[in-house]
């Protein structure tokens, strides 16, 4: 068995998550980036339940940004990471979240964290 990177790059969901009072009724733009570092055997056998099935992995960030409203992304970003690492195969997981309208007078494209959880 081999550690493998798996990545899902620009996943993007309407999200409940803001600290001003006008965010937290309205859900707003985030892009999502994931990478799961795991232990498969899947790059020998070509099987599928030989690896992580990343549909599963983005049902369960779904369920975590639909279900649940947040005041800063540094927590989303950490939940996100939990419900990632509920597959036991996962051994770390990296979460960078960007929120793509940042509140700011600023000529801002996005704001963001980048957190790392492992077992």
């Amino acid at each position: 068995m081999s550690v493998e990177t798996i990545m899902l790059s620009g996943l993007r969901l309407q999200c409940l998550c803001g600290a001003l009072p006008e965010e937290q009724h309205r859900r707003q733009p985030y892009e999502f980036d994931i990478e799961m570092t795991a232990n498969v055997a899947a790059t020998e056998s070509d099987v599928l339940a030989d690896t992580v099935n990343y549909g599963e992995v983005l049902d369960r960030i779904e369920m975590v940004t639909e279900g649940e409203a947040f005041q800063l992304f540094e927590r989303m970003a950490a939940r996100v990471a939990d419900a990632v690492l509920e597959d036991e195969r996962i051994q770390s997981v990296t979460v960078e979240v960007r929120k793509l309208r940042p509140p700011v007078p600023q000529d801002l494209a996005s704001s963001g964290i980048r957190l790392t959880r492992s077992r």
